[in-house]
């Protein structure tokens, strides 16, 4: 998906909203843990029992509820490998699904990956040719090589953690290098491999403070922002400092829409939350 196609989408549904599928067994409603112990569901001629099944079915779920109020899925990686090959089906079929039904969305591996070149190239090609996300985050810690092989397919970005939400993100990502944070220096350095159709950064809605000087270097990148929600971030305070003249935001909330609720109308709690959030 293209960059013109992303911003096309968030004018149509008047929304910045990225949902995180971010999975919890125990989290989940009791009636879609119930479907665990009770049989299997075929989806395109796969079975799946078990913890996948109540996987599959609670993202189809989430996914039919909020589709007309999101742009992007971003499932997070740990949360279906804890689950070992169960849930690396379960994630497969998720996708599958979204692709089939709607195919308009936006679709993010978070896995943040980083590793040396002929690495980072298998990665790519997991996740963009053989999972078929539209982007992937990526951790640039070891360098410009390790993110380039992300960028060599037309179509797909890499997203680069730059400012994060995480309490002691501030211990590396704050410290100076010459007069720079050196998150800046990241930021700028990934700039020049790149440009903002096949790269976006990661800056965390707990950080809105520093979106206003982010914009001021960097303008026209999307930036994806986790953190609304259930880490407290403020999803007006990032559209008021961080979007650009097109919007150029991914606002990520995940428990605040996925856990919206805990009786079998959890659906329609999901549907409501997102509706309400990010939304202009």
């Amino acid at each position: 998906m293209n960059r013109e196609d992303l911003y096309r989408q968030i004018q149509a549904k008047k929304t910045m909203l990225c949902v995180g599928l971010d999975v919890d067994f125990q989290k989940m409603p009791s009636c879609i843990r119930a479907l665990a112990e009770n049989g299997e569901i075929v989806f395109r001629g796969r079975e799946f029992r078990g913890t996948a099944r109540s996987i599959v079915e609670f993202n189809k779920a989430i996914v039919d509820a909020t589709a007309a109020h999101c742009v992007a899925y971003k499932p997070n990686l740990a949360f279906y490998e804890c689950y070992g090959t169960d849930g690396m089906r379960a994630l497969e079929a998720t996708v599958d699904y979204i692709r089939s039904n709607y195919p308009e969305i936006f679709l993010i591996a978070d896995a943040k990956r980083g590793d040396i070149g002929n690495t980072a190239r298998m990665y790519a090609r997991a996740f963009f040719e053989t999972m078929d996300f539209d982007a992937v985050t990526v951790a640039p810690y070891m360098g410009a090589d390790s993110v380039t092989p992300f960028l060599d397919h037309k179509g797909r970005w890499a997203i680069v953690l730059a400012l994060t939400s995480n309490a002691s993100a501030a211990q590396f990502q704050m410290a100076l290098k010459g007069e720079k944070p050196l998150y800046q220096a990241v930021m700028e350095e990934m700039m020049e491999i790149s440009t903002p159709d096949n790269m976006m950064f990661v800056v965390g809605a707990t950080r809105a403070d520093k979106l206003s000087e982010i914009r001021s270097f960097c303008p026209d990148n999307f930036l994806l922002v986790p953190g609304v929600g259930a880490q407290g971030g403020s999803a007006e305070e990032v559209m008021r400092y961080g979007a650009n003249d097109r919007g150029g935001l991914l606002i990520n909330s995940s428990r605040g829409i996925l856990y919206a609720d805990g009786s079998e109308k959890f659906a329609d709690a999901a549907a409501r939350k997102a509706a309400e959030t990010a939304s202009f």
